[in-house]
């Protein structure tokens, strides 16, 4: 039964390790600013205020500004698409079982996400972003580390 599970969380991650970085980096982009310097290019796509976007789409959830769709995928889409990295990481490295360890881990790879996203102007550097996603992160930590969890991968 171990080995079987082992097996399909291997599967697993790799499917989940493509369709992120599809989703990351090779989705369908119309880039508007491809005639901007990359520095002009830097300035427009960058959000380091916290909540700024959040509150954005939060607001226009209840007062209907927006497409209910559009701030619904940002913010469920930012939460989920990083919750699996809170299993898959614990699992694949054991030193990062500690929350602090976990966190450090994570802030590295979303910081690096979003500067690579940035650059490569396949996206832009959100703070709001990186929030999401750590939480989402987090909340797969957690599920990780339950006894059920744990009893299921030791058995």
């Amino acid at each position: 039964m171990k080995k079987i599970i082992r097996v399909i969380i291997n599967i697993s991650f790799i499917f989940y390790l493509l369709a992120l970085v599809t989703m990351l980096f090779l989705g369908m982009r119309s880039n508007l600013w491809t005639n901007l310097s990359l520095i002009e290019y830097i300035k427009s796509s960058t959000n380091i205020i916290p909540f700024k976007t959040i509150s954005t789409y939060v607001i226009a959830i209840f007062d209907g500004s927006m497409n209910i769709d559009i701030p619904i995928r940002n913010l469920l889409g930012n939460l989920i698409m990083f919750f699996p990295m809170g299993i898959y990481l614990p699992y694949y490295i054991k030193k990062i079982n500690k929350l602090s360890r976990f966190i450090g881990a994570m802030t590295v790879l979303l910081f690096l996400i979003e500067i690579t996203q940035l650059v490569s102007r396949r996206g832009s550097f959100d703070i709001d972003d990186f929030i999401l996603n750590m939480v989402g992160s987090l909340i797969g930590f957690v599920i990780w580390n339950t006894r059920i969890v744990q009893k299921l991968i030791k058995h």
